[in-house]
């Protein structure tokens, strides 16, 4: 059975706990590299990471891009939303159904 984490400082996503997913508060980027490669390796479908932690594995991150599973999600955290959570959803859609889903633009027309 698959699990959904949530990864990030831990004020951050403390929260998530209440709903019943997997927190992983991290201090560091050092321990955030690691925690990050056990999700990902696990059986995790999911793993919500706040946006601020995820701009220190942007190279981790984009090793898993091209894999099925986990999906890899950026989330704002409490130092607020930095947009980088948003368009990568965008980016991931645009390039699933060929059109940007905030203005109906076909991507192969620009």
């Amino acid at each position: 059975m698959y699990k959904i984490a949530v990864l990030g400082a831990y004020d951050s996503i403390y929260g998530f706990a209440a709903l019943g997913l997997d927190t992983y508060p991290v201090k560091d980027e050092e321990q955030a590299l690691k925690t990050f490669r056990q999700l990902a390796e696990d059986s995790y479908a999911v793993i919500y990471i706040t946006e601020a932690t995820a701009a220190q594995l942007l190279e981790e991150i984009e090793k898993y891009r091209k894999q099925f599973l986990p999906a890899i999600i950026q989330i704002p955290g409490i130092t607020g939303n930095t947009g980088a959570g948003i368009e990568g959803i965008k980016k991931s859609v645009e390039k699933a159904i060929g059109s940007d889903i905030l203005f109906g633009e076909n991507v192969e027309s620009r």
